[in-house]
């Protein structure tokens, strides 16, 4: 831990952050070569949103907030600081968390030691929107640069570099309204942060620091099997609320459970030292801290009025059952210092090159859970502590870029990468603040991949270039092991090793300087994380490993006409993806028993299709911007021995329709008027698409969200937000309640 402390002592002394508004000449350049790299090194569809565009806007509080209006993307955040907010692209769902990459100035954000929605979500708390200088998406595995979980997106996050003096402090708050069955409440969050830079000669610094409170709506609901019959037997309460559950049968909701406070900081320090005028070392450090509180709420009440938790209860002439469980499961304490770690050496000239390696460590993640009753448990007793410390990935890359002819732009790379899980559970006399007694769960697991990749931009005539490229990758599984107590398990899982090459093609036509068409064609092998291969999860939701999982291999082609002029771009793209050996997550009943457990699986061929339109105009009409984007995707299994009934059906978590919209009215200088809407149609849970109910707990309903953002410069230094998000209260699940009504204030100083 000494050596983290001693990395980041610096950012103590700097802390400072705000909404990066202001441009410097030095984090221009860093942007335009950046973007060089992008555009022209990458042949793939892109998206970009600089940090402007984000201030003015998108009412951000976390970072993930600034890519929600981004074509196709949707990133499944359940409330303000939530850890766990997994992306989903325009073919994978919100359980595909690892078919994306996320990075923050090279740096692996993407927490491919699962494919989940829940501890494999990006580790987004890395990064605040106060240092963000721009961000850039790459739709599709059509560079040979990214490995095969670039088969949904690629997001390149880059943070600001000062040239000279400056320092922003901002301050905001959230308040949301929530009303949901018998939970009524107002809930604040707050955010203060602030940050500091400055060159000195060859050297720039810059540090930022970010806190957020936040308290969120529920994260679950404790139902219950509603009885055909009426009985007389049990404790009489009040209470509860008769719905049904995401296949059409009937339920009691008996109580929230899952309701999140939370505080979390950020501390981050770059250093960028300039060897030469063509040499860049640069390190770039985060302290990612996280404390969360989670209570439940029952809605039953006895004769005298006293909450009730567990027991048999008679609810409306009906007799339930509820375990300790129940309502417990929901009630927990999370402590959590995360650290991430790149060192780069960059060099501009003749050849372009970098080398950089990467380093997250889970230092400390503890979670604590009772398992004695409510409301006892509050003051203590039996439980749980789950550790992962010691989990985390270190990476390394070297590539080089160079003209070998004019006619050549080669590209070539090496990688290399080291994935680890470390899970541990234990019984604990005091849930609370109780040592670790017997080891009750346990699951080990580490997964390598090296790789060597190549590409070669040909400008076969003057307007156009063909790019092709490949990628071979080693991959190996190994030290898998797992242990359970009750039922007895004591596992060392196979090795598993595979060795595959990926091939990649991209023709692009510029037949005038307005116009660009492209066809892209790439394929890519998605190899099973830890988490997929040896982690075992027994809540909220039980997860079964499978230790003989196959890689995933997925083909991909997009065509694309883009026109692009000084006002913006028009775009629009067709698409197509079929993955053989799916790898996917179902959930469902665990051994035929009620209890919900979640399976990884080979699917045997999995396909999506559609069309992506997307619209970026500046001064459409004087002084008003629009953007927006629409996405049909028709994505169905193709094949599945192992479940024949989900062939024809629509692929989990993928809806035919995602929509944005956002125009800027901008009346005076210095003020700006944002209206913003993001809608998705009806989704779906499962396989064989058996969720018939979409508005429920646990079901996937479509939404319509309108959000607004009013940005006002008072004086020279001061800039005023006011927002709302979801203006009509759209209440909707996915799995989970989502937000509803939440208004925000925020005020930012800059030097």
């Amino acid at each position: 831990m000494h050596k983290h402390f001693a990395l980041l002592g610096a950012s103590m002394l700097v802390l400072a952050a705000a909404p990066a508004t202001a441009e410097d000449e030095r984090g221009a350049d860093i942007v335009v070569t950046a973007r060089k790299s992008v555009s022209q090194d990458q042949p793939a569809t892109r998206a970009s949103i600089d940090a402007a565009t984000i201030a003015a806007t998108v009412n951000a509080v976390n970072v993930e907030d600034t890519l929600k209006y981004l074509p196709s993307l949707l990133v499944r955040k359940r409330h303000i600081g939530d850890t766990q907010a997994p992306l989903a692209t325009r073919t994978n769902g919100v359980g595909a968390s690892a078919r994306s990459l996320v990075y923050a100035d090279g740096a692996l954000l993407s927490a491919l030691i699962g494919n989940n929605n829940t501890n494999a979500s990006p580790r987004w708390g890395l990064v605040s929107p106060q240092e963000i200088a721009r961000i850039d998406v790459l739709y599709g595995p059509y560079s040979a640069a990214y490995p095969g979980n670039a088969i949904g997106a690629v997001v390149t996050i880059t943070t600001r570099l000062p040239e000279r003096l400056e320092a922003t402090i901002t301050a905001g708050t959230n308040l949301q309204t929530y009303d949901q069955y018998g939970t009524h409440e107002k809930l604040p969050a707050y955010q203060l942060g602030a940050t500091l830079g400055d060159r000195f000669g060859p050297l720039a610094l810059f540090g930022s620091y970010d806190h957020v409170t936040s308290n969120s709506q529920p994260v679950l609901f404790v139902t219950a099997s509603r009885p055909a019959t009426a009985s007389g037997a049990g404790t009489p309460v009040t209470g509860g609320y008769d719905d049904v559950n995401r296949t059409g049968a009937p339920i009691r909701v008996l109580g929230a459970s899952g309701i999140e406070h939370q505080q979390q900081d950020r501390f981050k320090l770059k250093a960028a030292l300039d060897v030469t005028s063509a040499i860049r070392l640069t390190y770039v450090g985060g302290l990612f801290r996280n404390d969360t509180d989670a209570v439940a709420q029952t809605y039953l009440r006895d004769a005298a009025g006293t909450p009730v938790f567990a027991g048999t209860v008679n609810s409306d002439g009906r007799a339930y059952t509820l375990a300790p469980a129940a309502f417990s499961g929901g009630t927990y304490a999370f402590d959590e210092r995360h650290w991430s770690h790149a060192l780069s050496a960059t060099g501009i000239g003749a050849v372009d090159w970098q080398v950089i390696g990467t380093l997250y460590d889970y230092a400390h993640s503890v979670q604590r859970s009772p398992t004695v009753v409510l409301p006892a448990a509050h003051g203590g007793g039996a439980g749980t502590i789950t550790r992962l410390d010691g989990t985390g990935w270190a990476t390394l890359d070297a590539k080089a870029s160079f003209d070998a002819t004019p006619a050549h732009r080669i590209g070539l790379g090496a990688h290399l990468d080291r994935f680890e899980l470390a899970s541990d559970r234990y019984a604990t006399d005091d849930w609370i603040s109780g040592r670790e007694g017997q080891l009750n769960l346990a699951s080990r697991g580490k997964t390598r991949t090296a790789a060597l990749w190549a590409q070669d931009a040909w400008r076969v005539a003057q307007a156009v270039t063909l790019t092709l490229g490949g990628r071979y990758e080693w991959w190996r599984a190994y030290d898998g092991s797992n242990f359970s107590l009750a039922p007895a398990i004591a596992a060392t899982q196979p090795v598993l090793t595979a060795a595959r090459f990926s091939p990649k093609a991209s023709l692009a036509w510029d037949p005038s300087p307005a116009w660009t068409l492209r066809a892209s064609f790439g394929t890519a092998w998605r190899f099973p994380t830890v988490g997929e291969l040896y982690q075992i999860v027994t809540t909220p939701v039980a997860a079964v490993p499978n230790p003989n999982l196959r890689p995933e291999r997925a083909l991909s082609e997009e065509l694309s006409a883009e026109h692009h002029d000084e006002h913006g771009s028009l775009r629009v793209s067709l698409f197509n993806e079929s993955i053989r050996d799916a790898l996917i997550a179902q959930t469902g009943p665990l051994n035929g028993t009620t209890t919900l457990a979640t399976f990884v699986q080979n699917v045997g061929r999995t396909r999506a299709r559609g069309v992506e339109a997307a619209v970026q105009r500046a001064d459409i009409v004087p002084r008003f911007d629009l953007t927006g984007s629409v996405t049909y995707a028709d994505a169905t299994t193709r094949a599945n021995a192992a479940f024949p009934a989900s062939v024809g059906k629509r692929l989990p978590q993928v809806p035919q329709w995602k929509a944005t919209l956002v125009g800027t009215w901008r009346p005076a200088d210095g003020v700006s008027l944002t209206a913003a809407g993001r809608y998705a149609s009806r989704f779906y849970g499962t396989l064989d698409n058996s969720d018939v109910v979409g508005n429920t707990y646990q079901g996937f309903y479509r939404y319509l969200v309108v959000d607004l953002r009013a940005q006002v410069r008072v004086g020279e230094h001061y800039t005023l937000g006011l927002g709302v998000d979801n203006v009509g209260n759209d209440r909707y699940f996915l799995f989970h309640p989502f937000p509803q009504r939440s208004f925000q204030a925020d005020l930012t100083w800059t030097l």
